[in-house]
């Protein structure tokens, strides 16, 4: 991986330099992305199957521990005994205590957490401890308690009593002993209890009496000072005086305004011409006056104005004048004063009118305080109410108990030892939950490991993590596997891969077994379906060149790159094997040719192409062209305009081109060359390949806009799930 990584930064500055322009490219065919779900149960089970081994060692290895530990730890075999005691009674009278709940109880009589905290006192197994010990010296009461166990059962009124211990019959007397005390107890305890009970109401009746009397004549005074009924009943009768109220203020609102227009009218000129032309009398008075103008005006036609009857007629005029002045005055005396009047009384009643509904809003402003201190009294008399009657229906229903509480506690269950000791079955079980905590143990180791595990294991998972096309999977055996990592076992020359390979095709009977045999006649059209899909990614034109690299070394690209070559070469293609890994190569030694002169040769130097390019004589439509010496900066010489002019005449004379590059993280080399090319083919190899560093190689190839053809996987021929079944 040094030799790999040792000119990433050279190489991501020179790969600017490429400038030229890129052959055209053939665009894939894009499958269908699947979305990455959760496991399904199949996925599930292929990975238990897969590290069934490491799931077997981690459940084994805990049930061992489990095993060991109840063995190291057993105890000596207890017996337990028990009995159940009905504390309350169940008849009619219960359900009336469940009814009225008393002042402490809530569905039954008894505190049972502070009852079974009584059973268990010093106090009450004084007796109990004292006859047990002059058969059982070693029992005392914090080993008795420690052994004893009382609870009720569920809401039942049944209390249950629990003692275990070594000895069953130990166990036996104990039980009977402590019902007998219990029992005993019962009697003489519950009638204190009921009595105390009684007295405890009866002292409180008198105290709850005289409060229901307060309340009820405190809302009988609030009702007689506010005149107050009810919150609904004063809310409505606001309203309807509001509302009474409001149409009378209205009626007065348009009087007043009518009075006020009149005498506004009044005190103009029309208003007084009005008053004057309704005045019979002064009408009257005007009529004489003009009668006296016409008189003198006749006359004057016919006398002086000395003429003693135009003096007499002026002299009528002029004394009924001051009369028609008089009678003016009065008139308009008199109007004023009556519409004056009336103005005034219409305010008085405008006033009076706004004064009810200031109290009104008032009494309305007041009323949700008045309301709220009514119910307030209304709540708690009602409340007194409650507590009287409930005291009174439990001081009937403790007289009824106290009579009923001669018989005491009953005995439902006496006592009983079991003769199986209690961890009896308690064994199996453990040994059950420890079997199945230790397959959930491996289970979730396994689960962890997979978790942890950045590797592709089957075929499926590749295609749906990857969403890239899927151009075929390799089912690489053990011999190839061999030959690409053995260096010693390297010297296969393209003689023997050639014969090796239509032996498969046309003689495969002649495999000893018929497991290789199979794996053969996959091996082979994996292959082929490799070249055909490679093939069909267009339908305009066929590929003519491509690169094949990988994210991370050792995926397999060089070995997929010969096979494919070889393949092609067989379809009649004639194709060049280029070995463009400058870094690394391994193609001269797979096909069993020298590397003294390569493609950096031809790079570096004017040599001629014809004398880099070996014709296979087994093979004469295959030709390759190895590495070359390393040079010091592979790089450079990719992004060199001489590479790219090998590449465009490469292009020309074959019918398809090889690139084998070198893997594509850290390094530029595969980057730089694929713009000339129609794409590039990724190899993944599965179990090995690191996920996180194929998506890497992804998306740097997505950034840099080049053409991905698609995704190859390898790895043994039992992780495809191919059937032979068609061959057989």
């Amino acid at each position: 991986m040094e030799n790999y990584t040792s000119h990433s930064q050279l190489s991501n500055s020179n790969r600017s330099n490429n400038t030229a322009p890129p052959l055209p490219q053939i665009q894939p065919v894009r499958w269908a992305e699947e979305q990455e779900d959760d496991w399904n149960l199949q996925e599930f089970l292929s990975v238990l199957r897969r590290r069934s081994v490491i799931l077997a060692g981690v459940t084994i290895g805990v049930f061992t521990i489990v095993v060991t530990n109840l063995a190291l730890n057993r105890k000596p075999p207890e017996y337990q005994g028990s009995f159940q005691l009905l504390v309350e009674p169940v008849n009619d009278e219960s359900k009336t205590v469940d009814v009225v709940k008393d002042f402490n109880l809530q569905k039954s009589s008894l505190d049972y957490e502070s009852q079974i905290q009584v059973l268990k006192s010093p106090e009450l197994m004084r007796t109990t401890i004292k006859n047990l010990q002059a058969s059982y010296p070693g029992i005392d009461y914090y080993s008795l308690l420690e052994s004893l166990k009382i609870n009720r059962l569920e809401e039942t009124k049944i209390i249950e009593v629990r003692y275990q211990s070594t000895n069953p019959k130990q166990t036996q007397v104990v039980l009977e002993r402590i019902a007998d005390n219990y029992l005993d107890y019962s009697q003489i305890e519950r009638q204190t209890k009921l009595r105390q009970g009684v007295q405890f109401v009866e002292k409180q009746l008198p105290f709850i009496q005289n409060r229901v009397d307060q309340i009820q004549k405190d809302l009988q005074y609030f009702r007689q000072k506010h005149n107050f009924n009810d919150p609904e009943s004063q809310d409505s009768q606001i309203g309807l005086l509001t509302v009474e109220l409001s149409e009378q203020k209205q009626v007065i609102d348009l009087q007043l305004a009518q009075a006020r227009a009149n005498f506004a009218i009044l005190q103009g000129e029309n208003g007084v011409l009005a008053t004057l032309n309704n005045s019979p009398l002064y009408q009257q008075m005007v009529s004489q006056i003009r009668q006296f103008d016409v008189q003198i005006a006749i006359e004057s036609t016919r006398f002086q104005d000395a003429n003693p009857i135009i003096q007499a007629l002026k002299e009528k005029r002029a004394n009924l004048l001051p009369l028609l002045r008089q009678e003016e005055k009065q008139l308009l005396a008199v109007k004023f004063a009556e519409v004056a009047t009336q103005l005034q009384g219409l305010e008085v009643q405008s006033q009076e009118l706004a004064k009810i509904e200031q109290k009104i809003a008032q009494k309305r402003k007041q009323l949700p305080v008045l309301a709220r201190q009514y119910i307030d009294l209304q709540r708690k008399l009602q409340i007194a109410n409650e507590s009287l009657n409930r005291f009174l229906s439990t001081h009937e229903n403790l007289q009824i108990e106290i009579s009923q509480s001669a018989l005491g506690w009953q005995l439902l269950q006496a006592p009983t030892t079991t003769d199986i000791p209690l961890d009896a079955f308690s064994t199996q079980r453990n040994l059950m939950l420890g079997l199945v905590a230790s397959i959930l143990s491996g289970i979730g180791i396994v689960l962890l490991m997979e978790k942890l595990d950045n590797t592709y294991h089957s075929v499926d998972e590749l295609k749906k993590r990857l969403k890239q096309p899927f151009l075929g999977n390799i089912p690489f055996g053990q011999e190839v596997e061999t030959k690409e990592n053995d260096a010693s076992n390297q010297k296969l020359s393209l003689v023997k891969i050639q014969n090796f390979i239509s032996e498969k095709i046309t003689s495969s009977n002649i495999l000893p077994h018929k497991q290789n045999r199979d794996y053969s006649i996959n091996f082979i059209e994996a292959l082929r379906v490799l070249y055909t899909n490679i093939q069909l990614l267009s339908s305009d034109r066929p590929v003519r060149s491509i690169i094949i690299s990988s994210a991370m070394p050792g995926d397999g690209k060089s070995t997929v790159a010969i096979h494919l070559a070889q393949i092609a070469a067989t379809m009649g293609q004639r194709v060049l094997l280029v070995d463009a890994d400058l870094r690394k190569p391994v193609i001269h030694d797979r096909v069993n040719l020298n590397n003294l002169w390569g493609l950096s040769n031809l790079i570096s130097t004017n040599l001629p192409v014809e004398e880099v390019i070996r014709q296979l004589p087994s093979m004469n439509k295959l030709s390759v062209i190895t590495a070359g010496p390393i040079p010091p900066d592979p790089t450079k010489l990719l992004s060199s305009e001489k590479m790219k002019q090998l590449m465009a005449d490469f292009h020309n004379r074959f019918d398809l081109v090889i690139y084998d590059a070198p893997p594509m993280l850290g390094l530029a080399d595969a980057s730089i060359i694929a713009p000339h090319t129609d794409g590039l083919l990724m190899v993944v190899r599965i179990h090995k390949t690191n996920s996180s560093m194929i998506k890497m190689a992804l998306d740097n190839l997505k950034i840099a806009r080049l053409n991905i053809l698609g995704i190859v996987s390898n790895g043994r021929k039992n992780s495809f799930n191919s059937s032979n079944s068609y061959y057989e």
